[in-house]
């Protein structure tokens, strides 16, 4: 059994090539942070739902594709702040994604939260990622 580094950079591997091959279930290994990270892409609308599997060995995540015109909801993603090169940014210095239309994913004091709430909060935190 391998380790893997980066969890969140998994997660987002797995999301990216599960939209690409246009899958509709997507199963990755459970962590609360990727669990959050599954509830941003569905408030967003990014994905259609998530449900935690604990009925398996390892618990794992199902995320639940979102199709339309055989095409999937997410356009791109990328990770942003990354084990060897940590990236924060203040409440003001929250990036817009593709003008408004992606999504900024941030860790912050209060949990992880989308670049929209955390501004609205005036919170800043880790940039995890960005997703369009």
């Amino acid at each position: 059994m391998s380790t893997v580094t980066d969890p969140i950079a998994d997660l987002l591997a797995r999301v990216r090539n599960g939209a690409n091959a246009q899958k509709i279930d997507i199963f990755v290994p459970y962590s609360r942070m990727k669990a959050e990270i599954a509830r941003i892409l569905k408030d967003e609308g990014y994905i259609t739902d998530y449900e935690v599997d604990t009925k398996a060995a390892h618990p794992r995540i199902k995320i639940t594709n979102k199709l339309a015109n055989r095409s999937s909801a997410i356009t791109g993603l990328k990770r942003v702040s990354r084990p060897g090169l940590r990236r924060y940014v203040g409440a003001q210095e929250i990036p817009r994604v593709l003008g408004g239309m992606g999504v900024a994913i941030l860790s912050t004091s209060r949990g992880i939260m989308s670049g929209r709430e955390a501004k609205k909060k005036k919170l800043g935190g880790e940039l995890l990622a960005y997703v369009w």
